[in-house]
């Protein structure tokens, strides 16, 4: 029987239109309050849902400025908490875990760090800053960074945003070499890395009303 004679009356648009919206349907449903930029704290139920080992613990995480509970396995990392469950899809894992590639880089307590080699557990109390909450806030940076060409594919880009706020927190008038110092650890698929440097110059200026 051929497949023609198989699907019978189904026409080829029907059958398109029913396929897309099954998966339209499954994209839909993994979308969070938070990329809407509605920090939403956990709910009873959510808490209840992954309550976990009886080693499992849950911790108070403060990030973009709302404060989170969130209950967390001892081997859970921070990269897979925010991202896996609070819905911070900003952070990636480009290197799958080793610490290698920077795209995984949130704020912590104003520094920058690795979160796929930091454990959830021990963050507790901690402020975490993301890419969400940093265009959320209308950082310099991200317009500097789409009128500087900084980005093709747009991957490792959150990790780049978190690492140069960092560096801007600390040093507002930062040289080429402090620019390419603190970088040093986010890798581009795209190599982008000469379009940072003038990128992150640019947003020092906008910070400083120049």
């Amino acid at each position: 029987m051929s497949i023609e004679d198989a699907l019978g009356s189904l026409s080829r648009r029907k059958f398109l239109k029913d396929a897309g919206l099954v998966a339209g349907g499954a994209s839909m449903a993994g979308i969070s309050p938070i990329q809407a930029g509605v920090a939403q704290p956990v709910r009873e139920t959510d808490r209840d849902s992954r309550a976990g080992t009886t080693d499992s613990k849950e911790i108070a995480l403060n990030i973009n400025g709302a404060e989170y509970q969130v209950q967390v396995e001892p081997e859970e990392t921070l990269r897979d908490c925010l991202r896996e469950k609070l819905g911070f899809l900003s952070i990636k894992d480009m290197c799958l875990g080793h610490g290698a590639c920077g795209s995984c880089t949130v704020i912590m307590d104003g520094r920058p760090i690795l979160s796929c080699l930091t454990l959830a557990i021990e963050c507790g109390g901690r402020k975490i800053e993301t890419a969400e909450g940093i265009a959320l806030a209308g950082h310099p940076l991200i317009e500097a960074y789409i009128m500087n060409y900084c980005m093709q594919c747009g991957y490792c880009t959150p990790g780049f945003i978190c690492t140069s706020k960092a560096l801007l927190d600390r040093n507002t008038n930062p040289t080429e070499a402090d620019i390419r110092d603190a970088l040093a650890g986010n890798l581009c698929r795209c190599a982008t890395y000469i379009r940072h440097i003038p990128a992150v110059q640019q947003a020092a200026r906008e910070l400083k009303g120049g």
